[in-house]
């Protein structure tokens, strides 16, 4: 396993609301130790305007996030991922292109805020919901002593942040 900062790159089918959650969160909390994207199986081709408020009311930088697809991290110039995390049950039961590199992989599921439906209260506290939800197997993940565990440690521990 390389050294820091490690890739990691969420998994969602529309990579507008939960996966962009997940890029914009590991940016910040993991103050430079990971460099984290996200990409969907079918992407939405815009990302949720309230995924973008709520990572800009928690003082995470979203500027560029985009809804990609993810064959762009499965090409032979894409960086290479150290982690692989699904988002969404959807993306979770898909056949994944090859990663190069062999990633770890785990999948950690969140409902999707993008499907609560009320009013712009409601939909902010789901989003929030989410974002607290993702922020918390985040902390878990990077509370791991990453240099003293080998590497089917490791793997075990990331699935097993995915039923925290």
């Amino acid at each position: 396993m390389p050294t820091t900062p490690y890739n990691i790159l969420f998994l969602c089918t529309g990579n507008s609301a939960r996966s962009i959650l997940a890029e914009g969160l590991m940016n910040q909390l993991s103050e430079g130790r990971f460099r984290a994207f996200s990409a969907g199986s079918q992407p939405m081709g815009r990302v949720n305007p309230l995924a973008l408020e709520t990572l800009h009311k928690l003082g995470c930088d979203a500027s560029g996030m985009s809804s990609k697809s993810w064959d762009v991290f499965a090409d032979a110039d894409a960086p290479k991922m150290d982690f692989v995390i699904t988002v969404c049950d959807n993306a979770a039961g898909e056949a994944c292109p090859y990663w190069p590199g062999t990633p770890m992989t785990a999948h950690w599921g969140f409902p999707d805020p993008s499907h609560v439906e009320g009013d712009d209260e409601a939909r902010r506290n789901a989003f929030a919901k989410t974002a607290q939800a993702i922020s918390h197997r985040l902390r878990l993940f990077l509370s791991l002593p990453m240099d003293k565990l080998d590497q089917l440690s490791l793997q075990r521990e990331l699935r097993s942040i995915g039923s925290a």
